[in-house]
C-alpha cells in the first residue's frame, strides 16, 4: 500500500502505510494482543468494596436535608415509585435526583479508596 505525500507542498514522493498493530511481538496465534499492559488492570479488591460503601453510607445517613439524610430519602423515593410499580417514574420525580446523587456520592468514595488503597499496599504514596 502506497500513499502519495508531498513534502514541503512542493514534490511527491512515495510513502508506505502501516498498520501499528502489525508490528513484531503483538500478533499470538492470530490475535493481537498487549504484552505491556497487565492482565489484572483493575486490581480490584473486595475490602475496597466493603469499606467504600460502609464509609459511603455512614456520611450519606447524616439527616442534613431537612431533617432527613440522603439514604432516607432516595430509599423513600424508591417505595414511593414501587407503589406504582408497571408505571415509570417521570422525569420530574424526586427519584432521578436523589438516585443520581446517591451513586454519584459512592462511585467518587469507591474511586477514591481505591486508589487509596491500592497506592498505599503498592507504596505509590511513599517518598
Amino acid at each position: 500500500m502506497h500513499l502519495l505525500a508531498s513534502c514541503c507542498f512542493t514534490r511527491g514522493s512515495r510513502v508506505s502505510a502501516r498498520n501499528p498493530l502489525m508490528s513484531r511481538n503483538l500478533e499470538r496465534n492470530g490475535r493481537i494482543t498487549c504484552m505491556t499492559f497487565p492482565r489484572d488492570w483493575l486490581r480490584r479488591d473486595l475490602s475496597v468494596i466493603g469499606f467504600g460503601l460502609i464509609g459511603w453510607m455512614g456520611p450519606s445517613s447524616v439527616p442534613a436535608i431537612n431533617g432527613n439524610s440522603l439514604t432516607g430519602l432516595f430509599f423513600s423515593s424508591i417505595g414511593q415509585e414501587l407503589a406504582h410499580f408497571p408505571t415509570p417514574p417521570p422525569v420530574t420525580s424526586q427519584f432521578w435526583l436523589w438516585l443520581v446523587t446517591w451513586h454519584l456520592g459512592l462511585f467518587i468514595v469507591l474511586t477514591f479508596g481505591q486508589i487509596g488503597f491500592k497506592g498505599r499496599t503498592e507504596d505509590y504514596f511513599e517518598k
